[in-house]
């Protein structure tokens, strides 16, 4: 059974879906603030296997991330560039969409983004306010907070109590009933503001507050109540603590299980652009492939934090050119099945590092039959189907070295190759070993290298 960690438990327990055979997963996604950094990728990355083991083990999986497309570090780092926040907001979402791509993440089930719900969120907020649990701010600017002392199970997400918390730093105090009230809807400051930034709403006009946004997404595509509930460590309190509250508060379950991924550090701090030590995602990439860098981020448990280096990036690298390098010499169908160990691994609170130790024996088995002359290629389809799981398989038409001119132009070495290959096979049953010699340093002059094996002769790039 798939057994998962949760953050509220602080235990791991087994998946019991609330609909047998289906899971629902909401995943908060990014501010898109900046171009994305190594940092940001991690957590679409981890989820993403996630999302592929319940779909290998035979889940309807529905999967929801979103995008925050208004927010103050938005409207703040366009002001700062001379450019209306929208389309600041647009050009760094349309980054992140490269980045996605180029580690092969693949896309949810659906991707909203917080401009296009406002009319859920007024609703859930209207709710809030109904029951009690969430009050307009009497100093006229328009804001409404939702009512922390209200709810008395506030703070059980991250077992805090509300004593011992810090204030909501998210709108001025003077209007709040407690410092740690926090903002569901921000009035439209219009000396500061553009106009753009807001909406009409029955408290005046302006914008939804942070935590708002994904209760109301969550709701609208999940239904109220779901299974899983993730994202990044620094969600947990306060984005995650608020969503639970005030999602709970309006009659929702919302959550049953709560999951997050740790941080990628440098010199041991959160890489964050504010720490200036973040490491932006096509820098990365003009010096590794992506499905290098995505075999980094996921031979680490998601739990475990990493701290980033150049020097672990290309030792991970060389590790997986060594996959790939038996799976060019092995040949495979591409129809294999997952070793059980891989699988109690992957079920164990997806346990990559130990997946992919079981990955590694499989290549280590499949370079000694290679060796002997014996077949590997079953071997070489357990390996394939392994890092299809994970998202590695270096034939997956998403990884650009397996689609577009990269793979026309194997293709047609591959044909070239083989035709000489014939040749060859056909002067040596000839007995006429010159010709066969001659076609085989033709072959190598060319930069190939040629192994004879028991399924036929393989070629590789020397």
């Amino acid at each position: 059974m798939l057994r998962l960690y949760d953050t509220q438990a602080r235990e791991v327990r087994d998946f019991v879906p609330l609909e047998e055979g289906k899971a629902g997963l909401y995943v908060c996604g990014l501010t898109v603030q900046s171009e994305p950094h190594v940092g940001h990728v991690r957590s679409a990355v981890n989820f993403d296997v996630l999302q592929r083991w319940l779909r290998h083990v035979g889940y309807e999986v529905t999967f929801i991330r979103n995008t925050t497309d208004i927010d103050d570090k938005i409207l703040i780092k366009a002001a700062e560039q001379g450019r209306p926040w929208y389309n600041l907001a647009f050009a760094m979402k349309r980054e992140l969409d490269k980045a996605y791509e180029a580690l092969n993440v693949a896309p949810p089930t659906y991707e909203p983004a917080a401009t296009g719900h406002i009319p859920e969120m007024l609703e859930l907020i209207a709710q809030l306010i109904g029951k009690g649990h969430a009050y307009p701010a009497e100093d006229g600017s328009g804001d409404v907070y939702f009512d922390v002392r209200s709810w008395p199970a506030y703070g059980e997400l991250t077992h805090q109590k509300i004593e011992d918390m810090e204030a909501a730093e998210d709108a001025d105090p003077r209007g709040k009933r407690d410092p740690r009230d926090f903002a569901l809807w921000k009035g439209w400051k219009k000396e500061s503001e553009p106009e753009t930034a807001a909406w009409p709403s029955p408290w005046g006009p302006g914008r939804p507050g942070w935590h708002i946004e994904c209760s109301a997404m969550a709701g609208k595509y999940l239904g109220t109540a779901f299974d899983i509930h993730g994202g990044g460590v620094d969600l947990r309190f306060p984005h995650h603590e608020n969503e639970q509250a005030q999602s709970r508060a309006a009659g929702h379950p919302f959550a049953s299980y709560w999951m997050h991924n740790a941080w990628i550090t440098t010199a041991g701090e959160k890489m964050s652009k504010s720490l200036g030590n973040s490491l932006l995602i096509p820098n990365v990439l003009a010096t590794y492939r992506g499905i290098e860098l995505r075999y980094y981020l996921v031979a680490a448990h998601y739990r475990s934090h990493v701290e980033f280096s150049f020097d672990a990036l290309a030792e991970s690298a060389a590790g997986f050119q060594r996959i790939e390098n038996f799976l060019d010499r092995a040949g495979s169908s591409g129809h294999g099945d997952i070793p059980d160990a891989f699988a109690a691994a992957m079920d164990d609170d997806l346990g990559t590092p130990a997946a992919v130790a079981v990955l590694h024996d499989a290549v280590r088995e499949g370079n000694r039959q290679l060796a002997a002359g014996e077949d590997a290629t079953e071997t070489a389809d357990q390996v394939r189907a392994m890092l299809d799981v994970l998202g590695l398989d270096p034939a997956d038409p998403a990884w650009p070295s397996s689609g577009g001119a990269d793979a026309k132009l194997t293709s047609a070495v591959d044909a070239l190759v083989a035709g000489l290959l014939e040749q060859r096979q056909a002067a040596r049953e000839a007995k006429d070993f010159a010709t066969a010699d001659a076609l085989r340093d033709q072959i190598k002059a060319a930069g190939i290298e040629i192994e004879d094996t028991p399924a036929g002769p393989k070629w590789t790039l020397s």
